[in-house]
C-alpha cells in the first residue's frame, strides 16, 4: 500500500458508540496516539446520509475534524446477512433503535430469517475507516470478515451483533471472545475482527 497523510500528535474518535470507542483506543494506543473522543468534546453525531460504510465513515470524520479543527478518526460498520439481502448493512446501529436495543435487533434478524424458511446462515461484518483532517485531506480504508450466523446469541463480551457472529475458522463467537482476540493486532493478536482488519491497512499507511 502507498503512504498516506502521516497521523501525528492527537485525534478525536468520532464516536458515541463506547464499544467502538474502546476499541479504536486499544487499536491507536500502540503506536502513541493521544485520543479524546466526539462524545467527550460533546460534539453532535451528524446525520449519516451516506449509502455505503465508506461514505458514513467519510461523513462523522469530516465533521468531527471540521468542528474540533484536529484530525479526527471515524468508522462505520455494520453486519450484511446474505439471505436478507445484506441487511441490516448500513442501518445496522438503527435496527437496535435509539435504545440500542441489539437483543432485540437479534431476534429480528433470527424471525426474518425463518420467515424465509432458509438454510442460509452466512454473514459477515464489515468496517469502513475514515481519517479526517481539518483541511479537507481524507485517508479511507475498508475490510471484512466472513462468517456464520449462530442462535441463540452467545457470549456478552463485545458489543451490538457479536453474539450471534461466529467468524470462520473459529469456535467462539465476536460476543465470547476476549477484547484481544477479537481485534488485538500482531503479533500478540491475529488482527481478526472486520475493524482490525482495515486498522491494519491504515497503521500501513498512516501510523508506520
Amino acid at each position: 500500500m502507498s503512504a498516506g497523510r502521516k497521523l501525528t500528535g492527537k485525534v478525536v474518535i468520532a464516536t458515541h458508540n463506547s464499544g467502538k470507542l474502546a476499541e479504536m483506543r486499544d487499536l491507536l494506543a500502540p503506536y502513541g496516539i493521544e485520543t479524546v473522543s466526539a462524545g467527550e468534546l460533546k460534539l453532535p453525531e451528524p446525520d449519516e446520509t451516506g449509502k455505503s460504510f465508506a461514505e458514513n465513515a467519510r461523513i462523522k470524520a469530516a465533521a468531527a475534524s471540521q468542528r474540533s479543527g484536529l484530525p479526527a478518526f471515524a468508522d462505520d460498520s455494520g453486519l450484511c446477512v446474505e439471505a436478507l439481502g445484506g441487511a441490516p448493512g448500513i442501518h445496522s446501529a438503527r435496527w437496535a433503535g435509539p435504545g440500542k436495543d441489539f437483543a432485540g435487533a437479534m431476534s429480528e434478524i433470527q424471525r426474518l430469517l425463518f420467515e424465509k424458511k432458509t438454510s442460509d446462515d452466512r454473514a459477515y461484518f464489515v468496517a469502513a475507516l475514515c481519517l479526517a483532517w481539518p483541511d479537507g485531506h481524507l485517508e479511507e480504508f475498508e475490510a471484512r470478515v466472513d462468517g456464520t450466523l449462530v442462535f441463540p446469541p452467545r457470549g456478552t463480551q463485545g458489543f451490538g451483533y457479536d453474539p450471534i457472529f461466529l467468524p470462520d475458522g473459529h469456535k467462539l463467537t465476536f460476543g465470547e471472545m476476549s477484547a484481544g482476540e477479537k481485534h488485538g493486532l500482531p503479533p500478540r493478536g491475529k488482527g481478526l475482527s472486520h475493524r482490525a482488519r482495515a486498522f491494519v491497512k491504515l497503521a500501513d499507511a498512516c501510523l508506520r
